[in-house]
């Protein structure tokens, strides 16, 4: 369903572009350099959101992404930045890409190694300040498609 998901989610984001401040469609060649970066493979969904809309807000929601070519010195919501920076901050698994930020000491991150339907990544909750080998990984979506779909959902009916 991820593809499905997406597509359904983009609709909605297209229907409600009042609330949709994204940076932009990221070129193949910095999406590339970005998982070269952090030695991980994006799930199609990802990048297809990486190529139409490179990161940014749908309402108060704030989906992380590829923002630019700079990954070291870059800002949120770039996920490669961010990633690295966990990585040596808390030491996040390298398998993890962070991609949404409760605002608290959860983070939900594209889990390279869980892959559901369709050989999609799935997005888990990593909780900092817990030890790697005590997290639980709790299943937030069982793709980047139905993930996406949820946030702008929410944001929607945070809205009516």
């Amino acid at each position: 369903m991820s593809i499905e998901d997406y597509n359904k989610a983009v609709d909605l984001i297209q229907q409600n572009q009042e609330l949709a401040d994204f940076v932009g469609n990221r070129p193949d060649n910095i999406v590339n350099k970005a998982e070269v970066k952090l030695n991980l493979v994006f799930p199609q969904s990802y990048r297809m959101f990486l190529k139409n809309f490179g990161a940014g807000n749908f309402g108060s929601e704030e989906i992380y992404g590829v923002i630019k070519e700079d990954f070291e010195n870059s800002g949120i919501p770039d996920a490669i930045w961010y990633t690295l920076k966990q990585r040596k901050e808390v030491n996040l698994p390298q398998n993890l890409l962070v991609i949404y930020h409760s605002g608290g000491e959860e983070m939900f991150c594209l889990d390279i190694n869980k892959t559901g339907k369709d050989a999609e990544s799935m997005i888990v909750s990593y909780v900092t300040g817990i030890d790697s080998k005590y997290q639980t990984y709790e299943i937030i979506a069982e793709d980047f498609g139905e993930f996406l779909l949820q946030r702008v959902k929410f944001e929607l009916g945070r809205k009516r």
